[in-house]
């Protein structure tokens, strides 16, 4: 059963990864540069600002905890403990796969790090805004799938690693908000209440 569903899991990474050209090159490579998006995170930032004035410190603090844990459980614990090679070291590949600028990363793939702390971002913040702001949800979706996309686009990772990693960032996304909230309720009641005052008085 393993052994087929990294067959498919193979043979669906080859069929991505082959469909290249040079405009896709420079686009993916970037997409994988953490201090390219920086404007963007800046932008995030500045946006939960001006909906819950001071509550930015509160949510920056839970959003900080959340990307190191996902980080450090998807880099430090899962990938040296499942130790499966990313396609670009797997000699089974050796001159099957595109790479970009030679690019490939650490040993280990599964879990892709990027697709866990992107998911993990995009779920917290989609949860922190609930039914509201709908085109910085759909932003933040798109810029998910595009960071995990590049993954399999580079070489780096295969699309179960992609998988992987952007289902361990949504539960983590989903328990930290979860802990953000349970902690406004029980320990932080008169800070919690001003903010909400604040942001019903943005919209």
């Amino acid at each position: 059963m393993i052994e087929e569903l990294n067959n498919i899991d193979s043979a669906i990474f080859l069929f991505l990864n082959h469909l290249h050209n040079s405009f896709l090159d420079v686009i993916m490579y970037w997409s994988s540069n953490k201090w390219i998006w920086i404007p963007f995170y800046a932008f995030l930032a500045f946006f939960i600002y001006r909906k819950y004035g001071n509550r930015v410190f509160l949510v920056m603090l839970f959003i900080g905890l959340l990307i190191t844990i996902s980080d450090q459980v998807s880099s430090t614990l899962i990938k040296n403990t499942v130790m499966r090679l990313r396609p670009c070291h797997d000699a089974s590949f050796t001159g099957e796969i595109h790479l970009v600028n030679g690019y490939c990363g650490g040993n280990y793939g599964f879990v892709s790090s990027h697709a866990s702390n992107a998911a993990a971002l995009t779920t917290f913040i989609i949860f922190l805004f609930r039914r509201k702001y709908k085109r910085v949800k759909w932003a933040l979706i798109s810029w998910a799938v595009l960071v995990s996309y590049s993954r399999i686009y580079l070489g780096a990772h295969f699309p179960g690693d992609v998988i992987g990693g952007a289902l361990l960032g949504f539960i983590l996304g989903v328990a930290t908000i979860k802990t953000m909230r349970y902690v406004e309720r029980h320990y932080l009641p008169r800070y919690s209440r001003v903010n909400r005052h604040h942001s019903k008085n943005n919209h």
